[in-house]
């Protein structure tokens, strides 16, 4: 009677909240879209079926063609339209898929394979059989447990994921705004060079000039129409990476973006507590964590006993307990405010050493993570700061006094003081200094875009 019963218990495993929420379509993408939200004010979309992925097609069309694009709007789009984004959201299907199998519990299925003759076969056979059954019902708590874990992963790596292709998008957009504003300044000074140029041939003409002072004016006419033609095509190509970003092609690559980047925001940028806040936010540091967690799910940890910082782990120290006539006293090594607490479980009764040191690696492989992201998180913050001041130094020191020298030789200029040619010099000279500056405000950008990037995880290039 018992065996009979058997499906029926088996049946009663299932944990109907839990395979609600693990079979919903979406299952995991709020904490992503959220996340995003937060981390790059763009919204996230998960595009699971024909029409959504039409939708996707229809509205980023809407965005971008034939339009200026600014950052904003070229990180929303390879958000909605990156076909390895999406690729990468699959993973997170699939670990809730996972997890709505072990959810769902054992199969309630009941045979018999008779494998022996007579009643000792029989019995042999549903022994095993209801031992099996027993075995799958008895383990189905810790495996739903390590399932969860490893779905809590999965959405992190998606946020994690999705960060980085926005930060990347966001760092192609400064590329490809910085490379035509070089382009362009270029092109400005292309006019004075090709006027100088035909002044000195005329003058080398009339014996006024020699050829040796003749070449070195037509050598700066050729060098700048290279610097140009490099110029053009390198913001051509950067202009390329971010429609690939954006995954564009066809008509949709019909876009463009502005020919020079915005100005220095008035306010000084960085953040004081941008330690404290990556310590929060990491994906990398999130997914640790919950590695640990799966870590002693899996080998049946005991409870936790303690816990120690990222810095006392990786320095080595360990928590001391003693005792004294008064009782026992702990004593441990000074924690920096803001801290990343590891919990340290108990492996002392391990029956397998092999997950003693999976427990011990990814316990330190955090602790470094955490190191990492701290001095990351200080890098971007100097950085932004650093390249907020050049970029201020050439706007409001450099650049106003080369505009007060090519006033006063304008002036010299036209009271015949001064040549053509050392008016074209100074002009040279000008335009060094804009290029100077420009490329200071494009590092200032890409410094600022990898700021979130150090904060919540993902590439953090631009930031050295």
């Amino acid at each position: 009677m018992g065996v009979a019963l058997l499906p029926l218990s088996l049946a009663a495993c299932a944990d109907a909240g839990l395979v609600g929420q693990a079979s919903a379509p979406g299952a995991g993408f709020s904490l992503v879209s959220s996340g995003t939200k937060q981390a790059t004010g763009a919204s996230g979309v998960w595009a699971q079926s024909a029409a959504e992925v039409a939708a996707n097609g229809a509205r980023t069309r809407a965005l971008v063609h034939r339009k200026s694009i600014g950052p904003d709007t070229a990180v929303q789009v390879a958000l909605m339209n990156n076909r390895g984004l999406q690729a990468a959201y699959a993973d997170l299907g699939l670990s809730a898929a996972d997890l709505w199998e072990v959810a769902m519990g054992p199969v309630p299925s009941f045979g018999v394979t008779i494998s022996g003759i007579g009643e000792v076969g029989l019995a042999r056979s549903l022994e095993a059989v209801v031992t099996g059954a027993i075995l799958d019902a008895a383990t189905v708590k810790p495996r739903r447990a390590i399932a969860q874990t490893k779905f809590q992963q999965a959405q992190f790596a998606a946020l994690g994921a999705t960060i980085a292709l926005a930060t990347e998008t966001r760092q192609a957009w400064i590329d490809a705004v910085s490379a035509f504003e070089a382009a362009a300044l270029i092109g400005r000074a292309q006019g004075t060079a090709d006027a100088a140029s035909e002044l000195a041939a005329e003058l080398g003409r009339t014996g006024a000039m020699n050829r040796a002072d003749q070449a070195r004016e037509h050598v700066f006419t050729a060098d700048l129409a290279a610097e140009r033609a490099d110029a053009r095509l390198e913001a051509q190509l950067a202009k390329e990476k971010l429609t690939r970003l954006m995954g564009l092609w066809g008509a949709d690559i019909d876009f463009y973006v502005p020919d020079r980047l915005p100005g220095l925001p008035g306010r000084r940028p960085g953040r004081s507590d941008v330690e404290k806040l990556a310590l929060e936010h990491r994906t990398d540091l999130a997914i640790g964590r919950l590695e640990l967690e799966a870590i002693a799910q899996e080998y049946r940890l005991e409870g936790q006993t303690r816990m120690l910082s990222d810095i006392e782990i990786t320095a080595g120290a360990e928590v001391e307990r003693s005792d004294t006539p008064t009782g026992r006293e702990t004593e441990t090594s000074r924690v920096l405010e803001a801290s990343f607490e590891i919990p340290l479980y108990d492996t002392g009764k391990l029956t397998s050493r092999r997950g003693e040191l999976a427990y011990i690696r990814a316990a330190n492989e955090l602790a470094q993570a955490a190191v990492n992201a701290r001095s990351e998180a200080r890098s971007a913050h100097a950085a932004v700061t650093g390249k907020y001041n050049i970029a201020r130094h050439w706007r409001d020191e450099v650049l106003p006094l080369r505009r007060t020298i090519d006033e006063e030789a304008l002036k010299s200029y036209n009271g015949m003081l001064t040549s053509t040619f050392e008016l074209i010099t100074d002009a040279r000279e000008g335009l060094e200094a804009e290029l100077s500056y420009a490329e200071a405000k494009a590092d200032y950008w890409h410094a600022e875009a990898a700021m979130t990037a150090a904060i919540w995880g993902g590439a953090t290039g631009g930031a050295e």
